[in-house]
């Protein structure tokens, strides 16, 4: 295997619901922690090349609709401060948790999720799609492949309820979801789910709880690591120190150059953009506004225009001057946000996640959310990492070609969206985010 250097863990998903499940002596190391094992996972769903399935490729597509409205909600609070965020951190767990709600909520659950009219069985295949493509199952054959993205589920329980087994056999078919006994009453916890995070992105994520709410009795977490290379890496020699127009003042930055023939390059009235691909499949994509700030092209930016940007694309010959840069956003309340979207799971009154997930009589809902994303990009390639954090409760109860060479000087504000490819979504959004001052 190709030995890379350069990590891109993308993003940790806790989602704190009301949960256990069954316990076994199968410790793993998370303390006084617990592996539960009591279901068996049958093979991810391999996409059928040639035979489209409509209600996964509403699903996937449904999944980037949520991830830009989910960032247009997010970035109004960026101000002038750069932003980062992890979309499908949010949605994955989400989209297991339909299969928990009940069914006065469910439908609008589905349809904040981009997934109107299908079914939780139909958003379980669909998911479960999404992971094979993602996470690259089909091409481990070939000679000399690098597996840049890996996905991980878990959830951890706390020791006086009963995880319903029916979701525990949903969760791990469909989303690979171990289960994890913990104490919620113990430090133990906070330690189980720490540790899990920082095993399932190389050490990019360490602490991310600091403690649980003492209503918290479970978390639901995704954890998403993807490391490569750029297909064609820039030149250092050539990364030169300029200018570049922050908002509020001018700052300098590292540019970095790519130019040459065979650019894939798109421009319309509004945006100049470009790919970077990795080395084994997807890329960011740099979307350059021409008036206005990153923050308001990164709102109305919709999953038809960025379409339109990519099958508008052509090979153009030019230049880009990209700033290397450092970004870490910290969300503290994103159920705010989800709220906003119409996820109804953090509806306390409501109550909708009660009789789906635990056997005892208790009232059960999300109480909580919070994300934390990190993306670094220089001239090797780009590592980035995120955590969401999502606490539960429980009572009782096509342009022209250009005519001259292309010059896209990144040298103010600007959006980049990160992607991998799947056969039912495409490119299939995993980060957003905008540059506002390069660090």
């Amino acid at each position: 295997m190709k030995k890379n250097p350069l990590t891109i863990g993308l993003t940790v998903c806790f989602c704190l619901i009301v949960l256990l499940a069954a316990c076994s002596s199968d410790v793993q190391g998370y303390g006084d922690s617990i592996k539960v094992v009591n279901v068996n996972a049958k093979e991810l769903l391999a996409p059928v090349y040639g035979e489209q399935d409509s209600a996964a490729i509403k699903a996937a597509t449904g999944a980037n609709d949520f991830a830009l409205h989910l960032s247009a909600a997010l970035v109004k609070n960026a101000g002038d401060d750069n932003f980062v965020c992890s979309p499908y951190s949010a949605w994955l767990p989400l989209a297991a948790l339909v299969n928990a709600t009940d069914a006065q909520n469910k439908p609008a659950l589905l349809r904040a999720l981009g997934a109107s009219g299908i079914t939780e069985a139909d958003i379980n295949k669909a998911s479960s799609r999404m992971l094979y493509d993602l996470t690259n199952l089909q091409r481990r054959e070939y000679k000399g492949y690098y597996n840049p993205l890996k996905i991980a589920n878990a959830i951890f329980v706390g020791k006086n309820v009963t995880l319903k087994k029916d979701f525990a056999q949903v969760f791990m078919d469909y989303y690979r979801g171990s289960s994890i006994n913990v104490d919620f009453s113990s430090r133990n916890a906070v330690d189980a789910v720490n540790r899990w995070a920082s095993e399932n992105t190389n050490g990019l994520i360490k602490n991310v709880i600091q403690e649980f709410d003492p209503l918290t009795v479970a978390a639901i977490a995704n954890a998403i690591y993807f490391s490569d290379r750029w297909s064609r890496e820039f030149d250092s020699g050539q990364t030169k120190e300029e200018v570049f127009h922050a908002p509020g003042k001018d700052t300098t930055a590292h540019f970095m150059l790519r130019e040459g023939d065979g650019q894939t390059y798109y421009e319309d009235a509004k945006v100049q953009a470009m790919p970077l691909r990795f080395e084994n499949g997807g890329g960011l994509y740099i979307i350059l506004p021409k008036t206005g700030s990153a923050a308001q092209l990164l709102s109305s930016i919709t999953n038809d225009y960025l379409n339109e940007i990519q099958s508008g694309s052509i090979q153009a010959t030019g230049k880009l001057l990209l700033p290397r840069f450092s970004i870490e956003s910290t969300i503290n309340d994103l159920s705010k946000e989800l709220v906003t979207l119409g996820v109804p799971l953090f509806n306390k009154e409501a109550a909708p996640l009660t009789g789906g997930l635990i056997e005892e009589p208790l009232f059960v809902w999300l109480s909580k959310a919070i994300q934390k994303a990190v993306i670094k990009v220089d001239e090797k390639g780009t590592t980035a990492a995120a955590v969401t954090v999502m606490e539960a409760g429980a009572t009782s109860a096509g342009p022209p070609e250009p005519s001259k060479p292309f010059e896209m000087i990144c040298n103010k504000p600007f959006v980049f969206i990160l992607y991998d490819y799947t056969y039912d979504g495409g490119s299939q959004i995993l980060f957003t985010g905008i540059v506002n001052q390069p660090k």
